[in-house]
C-alpha cells in the first residue's frame, strides 16, 4: 500500500507556517523531502520530523542545534544538557526579575526605589545573577521580598 504525500503548501497549512518556512528548514539541513519532478512531496516521516523541529524549537533550541541532533546523534546529551543549562540560567533571572516585581508592588512607600526592601531585592536579584546561584530556597526569598 503506497502511503500518500504532501505539498508544502498541504503541510504548511497543517502546521500553520509560511511555505517559505520549510524550505528554509530544507536549506539548512533539517528537511530532505522527496521530488516529484521539481515539486517537494512530504511523507509520514517528513511530518513527524516537522512536528519534532518545532516542539525542540518552542523548547528554545536553534535550528542549529537541532540540525546536529539529527545530525550527529552522539552529540545529542551534551546539546540537550547545554540547552537545560541555559534555560535553568534564563527561569533564575526571569524569577529574580518577577520577585523585584513582586516587591515593587508590595511596596508602600511613594517613590519605591528608595525602599530598603526593594534594594534589598535588587541586591539579591543581582547576586543571582547568571554567574551566581541563588543561596536560599525561593520560598524563604519570597518570604523577605514581601516585607515592602
Amino acid at each position: 500500500m503506497k502511503s500518500s504525500t504532501l505539498s508544502v503548501g498541504e503541510v504548511a497549512e497543517r502546521f500553520g507556517l509560511a511555505t517559505h518556512v520549510l524550505r528554509h528548514w530544507e536549506s539548512v539541513g533539517l528537511l530532505k523531502p522527496a521530488r516529484a519532478g521539481d515539486r517537494r512531496r512530504y511523507d509520514d516521516n517528513d511530518v513527524y520530523r516537522i512536528a519534532i523541529i518545532l516542539r525542540a524549537k518552542e523548547a528554545g533550541l536553534s535550528l542549529e542545534g537541532i540540525r546536529e541532533m539529527f545530525q550527529k546523534p552522539c552529540e545529542r546529551e551534551a546539546i540537550l544538557k547545554e540547552h537545560k543549562r541555559e534555560l535553568e540560567r534564563r527561569i533564575a533571572a526571569a524569577q529574580a526579575s518577577l520577585a523585584i516585581v513582586d516587591c515593587a508592588l508590595g511596596c508602600e512607600h511613594d517613590d519605591f526605589t528608595q525602599c530598603a526592601h526593594f534594594r534589598e531585592a535588587v541586591a539579591r536579584a543581582d547576586r543571582s545573577g547568571p554567574c551566581h546561584r541563588p543561596t536560599q530556597p525561593s520560598s524563604a526569598r519570597i518570604s523577605v521580598i514581601s516585607a515592602c
